[in-house]
């Protein structure tokens, strides 16, 4: 079984295609936010805190992030059996935020489909069934 992880969704950096077990989109959110928080931290530290330079090495670190961020949730969606384009849902304040994290909590859609094989092999029903 590939190692799922920040690693592998950076590998796959503008891949929309296919499928991201949770594993894979939580770990690359748990990493991502590690390094923007160390980001603000330098930031904070080497341009010290007026207003013109802060945040350098944080919005460099957020703009090489971001595509491979959509693309890991819309493979994310695609696990759940989702088409991608429900990623726009986020855009509806409160609500859609709320159901997107459902989705992103919820359970891979057992075996095949549409969107292609289950990473596993199995189902991965251990939460959110």
């Amino acid at each position: 079984m590939e190692n799922y992880g920040y690693i592998s969704a950076m590998r796959k950096y503008a891949t929309f295609s296919g499928r991201a077990p949770r594993k894979e989109y939580w770990m690359f959110t748990l990493i991502y936010i590690i390094i923007a928080i160390v980001g603000a931290v330098l930031d904070a530290f080497i341009f010290g805190l007026g207003v013109e330079s802060v945040g350098v090495l944080g919005g460099i670190i957020a703009l090489g992030h971001i595509i491979p961020s959509i693309a890991v949730g819309v493979r994310r969606l695609h696990d759940t059996n989702r088409s991608g384009w429900w990623y726009f849902i986020i855009f509806i304040p409160l609500i859609g935020i709320l159901v997107m994290l459902y989705w992103m909590i919820k359970a891979s859609d057992p075996g095949d489909n549409q969107y292609g094989p289950n990473p596993y092999g199995v189902a991965d029903t251990s939460v959110f069934e």
